[in-house]
């Protein structure tokens, strides 16, 4: 399968490449913006260092490039806004941006580095039942276990703030009463109120109705309930309604809620998956850079191995 999902890889690069063309100057470079791409996502691929990736007996007959650029360069090129819109396109590409959902899930996920790191770009924060020091994962995945948004923020990084200002805006497409299933973190009422469209900031994810576990201090109960009520986003007290009238089926529904985990699970155990951060991928840039090539290279493994079921098949 890895021949396969090179060869998709390199086709949708070269396409990609071929729609930003070739904005750096007035005269084209010696290695093409597709090439520099190709190679960076090669090393990621491998879990290996950008040095590692100009050296010659680094390639195999899968892909082998007849000149490769030197270290300063190849850095200096894979930072520069052609080859960041060409990833971009690939992540599009391969997430399938365009196709409407109707079913869409949020969560985050710790990037942890070592507590005694002098990574300037993390940042201290929760993670299951302990503290420590890196990067958060942000990402909102479809009912097909595409991860078509996500985004990087410090380990400290508010996941209801980062689902309202770098998730919802973004998403692709959502039918009319599409569902955004999420944990108790995302219980927020400004998040509701973007989600449903009444915060003018919720882009293609107006109109979809958030789904969560009510946490126990926002529950409406006591003889302040009425005012409660009143004072929560029309989705929410709908919400607050439905857990009382149907709690079984809510709960049933939120069993879809796991996919994202498993979506997680397969992200970071896969060969050539996002595992731990290496010692080389260190401020919020890179490690940015690298955690989107990884999602590329797992929605793209998802893409593959559906045409070949495909072709099977037939």
């Amino acid at each position: 399968m890895d021949r396969e999902l090179w060869q998709a890889m390199v086709v949708v690069i070269r396409r990609a490449a071929a729609q930003v063309g070739w904005n750096g100057g007035r005269r084209r470079p010696v290695y093409p913006n597709w090439l520099i791409v190709a190679m960076y996502v090669w090393s990621v691929w491998h879990d290996r260092t950008l040095c590692w990736g100009c050296r010659r007996g680094s390639y195999s007959s899968l892909f082998r490039p007849r000149s490769l650029p030197s270290i300063s360069q190849f850095s200096r090129r894979i930072r520069s806004d052609d080859c960041q819109r060409i990833l971009q396109l690939a992540h599009d590409a391969f997430a399938q941006r365009a196709t409407p959902a109707h079913l869409a899930m949020v969560d985050g996920k710790a990037l942890a580095v070592s507590p005694v790191s002098g990574d300037r770009g993390a940042r201290s924060g929760k993670i299951s039942g302990a503290f420590a020091r890196g990067y958060k994962l942000h990402a909102l995945i479809n009912e097909a276990c595409r991860i078509v948004v996500w985004s990087v923020t410090g380990l400290n990084g508010d996941e209801k703030t980062v689902a309202r200002v770098a998730l919802l805006p973004h998403a692709p497409p959502l039918s009319a009463g599409a569902v955004v299933l999420a944990d108790s973190n995302y219980d927020s009422a400004p998040l509701h109120r973007d989600a449903a469209g009444q915060g003018g900031a919720a882009g293609s994810c107006a109109g979809a109705w958030l789904v969560h576990p009510l946490r126990g201090q926002r529950r409406a109960c006591g003889r302040f309930r009425e005012r409660e009520l009143r004072q929560m986003p029309a989705s929410r007290r709908a919400l607050v309604q439905a857990w009382e009238q149907r709690p079984a089926l809510l709960a049933m529904a939120l069993k879809w809620r796991n996919q994202i985990e498993r979506v997680f699970a397969v992200l970071t155990c896969t060969g050539g998956g996002l595992a731990a951060l290496p010692a080389w991928v260190r401020g919020l840039e890179r490690v940015r850079r690298w955690v989107g090539t990884k999602i590329i290279l797992y929605n793209a493994r998802l893409t593959v191995r559906e045409r070949l079921r495909t072709a099977a098949v037939t």
